[in-house]
């Protein structure tokens, strides 16, 4: 065991489906959008992370960039092993050794994951040279990446809004006790923002110049204590074909967001009306804690405040915090074996 140990190099991976961020050494050494382009003509895959994402909206018929994994699980299992194998080659402490280290990993999975799916992820790290492979559920590892000690006799209640989807639960005694997992998170955002900018401003804007409204004036609410200028948008005109720029406030973003919006609130009052009482009783008094991208969405936390009555903290690094729990368990396996799933 003692030179197996010696050989083998540990990483805590969260398989995220906007972004793939890996931990080693307790650093965090890839953070990639997870997505990788294609040549159509050799099957060969010329680009993984940044690099495909700037082609993203912007190939030729040779050339296909695809997201292997959709929903938070993966859809697409030869790319989605080529990207993870290609993101870990790249780590720079791991490209110094002179064969292929073999690897201790804790992986992320959502919480409303198939036994089928989990066999995908688990094969997905055993095909890239992993010998021991731990999988972890999402709102777990982000609530251990946000500091709570989740084994604790006491509830705390997370939502982590990704990508694909948004995961809610209570957590007690190192257990989720009661979550649910909507498909209502950051790409939906995105696509309502195309959808309003073409039945309202007649603009045809791609995936890219979406996710770049959402973020720099995407809004949660109408009325933001301070809220970010207008944003002037490049597309194309749907009736004249011609290219058109239009200028567009946070309030129209917050509009087109609503209906997406009231869903993640339902299933947050769903899960609550879920929880056992004296749980809700330490909730009532902790709060929520908020946590991956979605929820940097500006005036989010308010509008769930409002909606819940209970304060609603964002983690900080929002983006890392699901990694970095994944990493602490990764650390700590014996204190957290129970949590993993084998």
């Amino acid at each position: 065991m003692g030179f197996f140990d010696f050989m083998t190099e540990e990483i805590a991976i969260d398989l995220g489906t906007a972004n793939t961020l890996i931990i080693h050494l307790d650093k965090v050494v890839v953070d990639s959008p997870s997505i990788v382009a294609r040549d159509r003509v050799s099957g060969k895959i010329i680009a993984v992370g940044r690099e495909a994402n700037m082609m993203q909206g912007k190939t030729h018929e040779n050339i296909k960039t695809i997201r292997p994994l959709k929903d938070g699980v993966i859809a697409d299992f030869d790319a989605s092993e080529k990207m993870i194998n290609m993101f870990i080659k790249n780590i720079p402490a791991l490209k110094k050794k002179w064969f292929p280290p073999a690897l201790r990993m804790v992986i992320c999975i959502p919480s409303g994951i198939t036994e089928v799916e989990m066999r995908a992820v688990r094969e997905s790290a055993e095909r890239v040279n992993g010998k021991e492979v731990y999988l972890i559920h999402e709102p777990m590892a982000a609530a251990i990446g946000i500091g709570l000690d989740i084994m604790q006799p006491k509830g705390n209640m997370i939502v982590d809004i990704g990508g694909g989807t948004t995961e809610i639960a209570v957590i007690a005694l190192g257990g989720i006790v009661c979550d649910k997992s909507v498909k209502i998170a950051g790409d939906v955002f995105t696509n309502d923002i195309i959808y309003y900018m073409r039945t309202q401003h007649n603009l045809y804007v791609g995936e890219s110049t979406a996710e770049a409204i959402k973020i720099e004036i995407g809004s949660a609410t109408e009325d933001l204590k301070s809220p970010p200028d207008d944003k002037s948008i490049q597309g194309r005109d749907l009736l004249t074909g011609k290219p058109k720029q239009v200028h567009v406030s946070y309030r129209e973003i917050a509009k087109a967001l609503d209906k997406s919006i009231l869903r993640v609130e339902d299933a947050v009052m769903e899960t609550l009306s879920q929880t056992p009482p004296e749980l809700a009783a330490d909730i009532y008094n902790t709060g929520i804690y908020l946590a991956g991208g979605g929820s940097m969405l500006r005036g989010l936390d308010r509008r769930l405040s409002q909606k819940t009555d209970l304060p609603v903290y964002i983690a900080e690094d929002p983006l890392r915090a699901v990694v970095r729990g994944t990493g602490i368990a990764l650390k700590n396996l014996e204190r957290y074996k129970s949590i993993l799933i084998k």
